[in-house]
């Protein structure tokens, strides 16, 4: 017994006891309590699904790379002087930022280092905690790049801890992050009313949502009834983005919103929908979304917002941040309202957006990306905020270290939603790439499914069943997403079809499954073309956007003018190739023939450069004269709808590849008549 109790210590040093202590049955799954409502999806204990394939090593490069080592990169905020631990550095967002990353990552790889490097981030949130349920840094450092607001308690930087807490908890199951968010939810209760979300910043206001989300998931497991209190409170105090959505012309107006609150804080309809399921909460989110696509939205799944709200042209900067969180918010929206649009929106964002806005070996990141993006140079754009023109730069702190802390969420997060509990007690997998879960389903049996596929790029997912007990078997519902973009899917259990699937359904497979038995998912990918900014057209197969790709010629520029603001080095990219072309005008049941797919190699441990690019399209486009540079970008996009458009003569094989494989692109190309 006392050796047990010595192992459990010691597991608990290392942050490790998640399959000891809280994933040990079904029963760890937080569900809602009444008068909650109950989600269509339940999220996993953090630790229970593990990436393979391409997917880990993105996670193990973050690792490598500036997740797992910031505190060495960018150690003037990140390092001991951080005032989230206890030092007298920065204590406002980026430490939080950079923890809500790590933290998942570590628990994901189960990485004893970075765990480790987790571990004083949180014990030093509890142990601050006073009497009167606060907790963190006395007083917070504003976002006005160290301007110090004494005595202010600015609630926005504890709901980025909140979530980190929530996680730590939900990989670890320590009751002392319970105790911790009951005090300081009881805090939050007696302060708000004269002290409301935007009393010292007004970025809490835009962003509560965070703050009720994880109201409710601590009301789940605790059942307190002030929480609910709270909540009202709360979603009082937030911007009305249920109003504004229904009601306003917020979206449709440029610079009506900064593009970073409205990636995060739309959520907030559809988180208190949990506890009102009223039409008009879910109605809000899917209007705002109906919205974004028509005024703002661009081909990578962003709007432009470089940094308020600005519109789709294919020049506008999208920021990093918004990239990030706007896949928080589809996760959200997904498990809570079961619609799988949002699972096709996050898909599009992680598969084609976040691989080019970080570079390969995870150190460096844009600030903005751009639909269309001929040249990345230090040089001010057309930018609703610009940084001394290093936006579109590679660098560690180029735009502003928001990004630098903010990045790390992406994956890890987007991992931790591939699979979900359902309350019919099976699991259902909605986001797809290489991945094995462990889940309790039935009546409490722990199962295994290990999902193989090279999607997105390719159209097959094979899962198999595995029990940990031998001769094991259970009856329970496999869940599994046909994207809208899948006319029709095939499912097949051990070699024979038994079911087909439609566009944007969710096929439910409800039988008695034994280990070793094989579900062979197919999806067929199509070429298919989207219509946007000036009638420009998109080339699109599968969730994956392709762009023209450009010769590159990097040059490393070393920082002697401000680099401690921007960092001592930032890549810059030029084209050597031309990218000023149009394709050829195609109807839609002859695409097929226009545009060829080649299977250039195998889908590696790393696809997203342009030299691993595993899929390119061949077609044919000529180049547009009188489109040319304009300000370091490419010029203002040629309609795409002009018969007798003037071009060159000549027409050229093009090649596509990849979106999230480029850095350099033309995604969005104006439309040509054939000659």
């Amino acid at each position: 017994m006392r050796l047990k109790f010595i192992l459990l210590l010691a597991l608990a040093a290392c942050g490790l006891t998640a399959s000891a202590q809280n994933n040990n049955s079904s029963a760890a799954y937080v569900q809602a309590k009444a008068p909650l409502r109950q989600n269509p999806y339940i999220e996993l204990p953090l630790g229970a699904i593990k990436p393979q394939g391409w997917m880990r090593e993105m996670l193990v490069r973050a690792k490598n790379g500036a997740t797992g080592n910031l505190d060495k990169l960018y150690p003037l905020v990140m390092g001991k002087r951080n005032g989230w631990l206890g030092g007298d550095g920065d204590r406002w967002e980026r430490g939080p930022y950079w923890i809500d990353g790590l933290l998942p990552l570590a628990y994901i790889l189960q990485d004893k280092e970075l765990i480790a490097k987790v571990k004083p981030w949180i014990e030093w949130s509890i142990k601050t905690q006073r009497p009167d349920g606060y907790f963190g840094p006395a007083n917070d450092l504003g976002p006005e790049r160290g301007i110090q607001r004494d005595n202010a308690q600015d609630w926005w930087p504890k709901m980025v801890m909140l979530k980190v807490l929530q996680q730590y908890y939900s990989a670890t199951g320590d009751k002392r992050i319970i105790k911790l968010m009951t005090n300081y939810f009881k805090y939050q209760l007696k302060e708000l009313p004269t002290k409301p979300l935007d009393h010292w910043t007004f970025w809490a206001r835009y962003r509560g949502g965070d703050n009720l989300a994880m109201v409710y998931w601590l009301y789940n497991i605790t059942g307190d009834k002030f929480l609910l209190d709270l909540g009202e409170l709360l979603h009082k105090q937030t911007f009305d983005y249920t109003n504004a959505f229904l009601n306003t012309d917020l979206l449709s107006t440029d610079y009506s919103i900064h593009g970073v609150n409205l990636a995060e804080g739309m959520k907030e309809p559809i988180v208190y929908y949990q506890h009102h399921p009223e039409a008009r909460y879910a109605d809000a989110m899917t209007k705002a979304f109906k919205d974004l696509r028509k005024f703002d939205e661009s081909v990578p799944g962003l709007f432009g917002g470089d940094e308020s709200l600005h519109g789709n042209n294919p020049t506008q900067g999208s920021e990093l941040c918004t990239a990030v969180e706007m896949m928080y918010t589809l996760e959200n929206g997904l498990a809570i309202s079961g619609d799988v649009s949002y699972a096709d929106h996050l898909e599009r964002i992680a598969f084609n957006a976040l691989p080019t806005q970080i570079n390969e070996d995870y150190t460096t990141h844009q600030y903005f990306q751009q639909a269309n993006q001929v040249m990345l140079t230090r040089q001010t754009r057309n930018f609703d905020v610009n940084h001394d023109g290093t936006d579109l730069c590679y660098g560690l702190l180029t735009g502003y270290p928001c990004c630098t802390s903010n990045m790390h969420q992406g994956w890890p997060k987007f991992v931790q939603n591939l699979w979900y509990a359902t309350p019919d007690k099976g699991v259902a997998a909605l986001v797809y790439t290489a991945s094995e879960v462990d889940a309790y389903v039935a009546d409490n049996q722990k199962v295994n499914i290990k999902e193989e596929t090279n999607y997105p790029f390719d159209e097959h997912i094979k899962f198999t069943v595995n029990f940990a007990k031998k001769g094991t078997s259970a009856v329970f519902p496999l869940h599994l997403r046909v994207p809208k973009w899948c006319a029709v899917a095939s499912v097949k259990v051990n070699g024979a079809e038994v079911q087909q699937g439609k566009a944007g359904e969710i096929v439910k497979l409800n039988r008695t499954w034994k280990s070793g038995d094989v579900v062979e998912l197919t999806l067929p990918m199509h070429i298919f073309k989207n219509t946007w900014y000036e009638n420009s057209m998109s080339v699109e197969r599968g969730p994956i956007v392709y762009a023209l790709k450009i010769g590159e010629q990097e040059k490393q520029v070393t920082n002697t003018k401000d680099p401690q603001e921007y960092g001592d080095t930032y890549l810059e990219v030029r084209p050597t190739t031309p990218w000023n072309y149009g394709l050829i005008r195609t109807d839609d049941d002859k695409l097929a023939g226009a545009y060829k797919v080649e299977n250039v190699k195998p889908a590696g441990n790393f696809p997203w450069t342009q030299a691993a690019a595993p899929i390119q399209i061949k077609t044919k486009g000529r180049r547009i004269p009188t489109w040319q540079l304009y300000n370091e970008m490419a010029g203002p996009q040629p309609y795409g709808n002009i018969w007798n458009f003037v071009t060159d003569k000549q027409e050229e094989e093009l090649t596509l590849i990849p979106y999230g494989c480029t850095r350099l692109r033309i995604s969005l190309f104006p439309v040509i008549d054939k000659k």
